[in-house]
């Protein structure tokens, strides 16, 4: 979020070697029919190496429901990233 103490995003960024925008930008779209405050989310996703790594929210119903946006992708996303 957007509270100073939040450098979840900035510490994320750090160690990706590729960023993937468009994971958590579809959470933002999804999630905000649901929830307006979705779009003060700073979340980013990418790969380290062969590993995806996400942010996802800090409360439990939010993280639900960006996992129901983001499981139905993870298969794929885990499969591109592992490749050699």
């Amino acid at each position: 979020g957007l509270a100073p103490r939040d450098v979840t995003p900035e510490a994320t960024r750090a160690v990706l070697d590729r960023e993937a925008p468009g994971l958590v930008e579809l959470v933002r779209r999804e999630t905000a029919k649901v929830e307006p405050r979705a779009g003060l989310s700073r979340a980013v996703a990418g790969a380290r190496g062969k590993t995806l790594v996400i942010n996802l929210p800090g409360r439990p119903k939010a993280v639900r429901e960006a996992l129901d946006v983001l499981l139905p992708l993870l298969p794929h996303a885990v499969a591109e990233v592992s490749k050699e």
